[in-house]
């Protein structure tokens, strides 16, 4: 297994327990941590790769040289990092979230899991629990609808693949800035069997505790032309609309962390959401428009993520200079992944 972090913050409880953790897998499992110009200088854990910001602008990927600095993008370097490592699954979390010890269990992108065949918004949270809440990134105008559908999930499971599985996380789980200011915290989730969305069902996913399977990996890419918290649900948008395309699926299962969440100032993140509470049904509909190639060949799901974000260049929702760097990613993958 491989683990990405990003931090500005010195070792965490969550880093120390998932270094820790990789320890005791073996030598082939390692925590990569990719800092930035605030942050700590060394990150003295085990099993652990440390690269500070200028270490990673020595690094021989196209991406290194254009990404902008004081991002949460810098992930993407954590990414082809630990692609370059061959791994069975990378998977991507945050230091405020701590790993409990089913988090440790094999991963595999085949499973036993309910389904869901809706055609559109799905929230995949009332699927485990009875709670009025949401993911970030659902539109909040289907909010009452999530409601009165409830839980839409198969009560058998059957079997089928899915190349992204987004664990949740307990206590503080990643919901929105509105529901932060408006509603009451912690919350657990019911560990009821994992839920997979078919194709044409969309619910956002996030970056804090979620497996991506090799034929995946090119759709880890997380956009640098939007605000902090958009760049990993708009990726979500584009990664579902792709995987579709593979004949794949996203599955959502139980919470296997708990997260003590960084300080965060809830206004200053609503404003950084304010563009999806406006713009993430529209980017449904215009990806649901996009021609895609079938297949799961790097190249083409690699062509299928850039016609994803041309369709999101041409209507104004990123900027331009979004491809330059899409074009840099899609280099440094193909030269791993050959």
């Amino acid at each position: 297994m491989q683990v990405v972090i990003t931090t500005i913050f010195p070792p965490t409880e969550g880093a120390r327990k998932l270094a820790e953790g990789l320890e005791k897998a073996g030598p082939e499992a390692s925590l990569w941590v990719v800092g930035d110009r605030k942050g700590p200088e060394s990150y003295d854990l085990p099993a652990t790769r440390f690269f500070s910001i200028d270490e990673q602008k020595g690094l021989p990927f196209q991406l290194a040289r254009l990404l902008p600095e004081k991002s949460y993008t810098r992930k993407n370097l954590g990414y082809l990092l630990a692609m370059r490592e061959k791994p069975a699954c990378i998977v991507e979390t945050d230091d405020d979230n701590i790993p409990r010890e089913d988090f440790w269990e094999t991963r595999s992108s085949l499973s036993n899991a309910r389904e869901v065949g809706l055609q559109g918004w799905y929230n995949a949270y009332r699927s485990f629990t009875e709670t009025r809440i949401w993911p970030r990134g659902l539109p909040l105008e289907k909010l009452q609808e999530s409601w009165q559908r409830g839980d839409l999930a198969s009560e058998a499971t059957t079997p089928g693949e899915s190349l992204i599985q987004q664990g949740l996380a307990d206590e503080n789980p990643d919901v929105d800035a509105v529901f932060r200011l408006t509603a009451d915290l912690p919350i657990s989730f019911d560990p009821a069997p994992p839920v997979r969305l078919t194709a044409g069902c969309w619910c956002p996913f996030n970056s804090q505790n979620t497996t991506f399977f090799p034929q995946a990996f090119p759709l880890l890419y997380l956009p640098s032309h939007c605000t902090f918290r958009m760049t990993d649900i708009w990726r979500s948008f584009v990664a579902q609309r792709c995987l579709w395309s593979m004949g794949s699926t996203l599955l959502f299962s139980k919470a296997t962390v708990f997260q003590q969440r960084n300080e965060h100032n809830l206004l200053r993140d609503f404003e950084d959401e304010i563009p999806g509470y406006l713009l993430n049904d529209r980017i449904r509909e215009l990806l649901s428009q996009v021609s895609l190639k079938e297949g799961r060949e790097t190249a083409v799901v690699c062509e299928n993520l850039r016609r994803c974000y041309e369709a999101l260049v041409r209507e104004n929702i990123v900027a331009t200079g979004e491809l330059e760097l899409v074009s840099a990613w899609i280099a440094d993958i193909s030269a791993i992944l050959a």
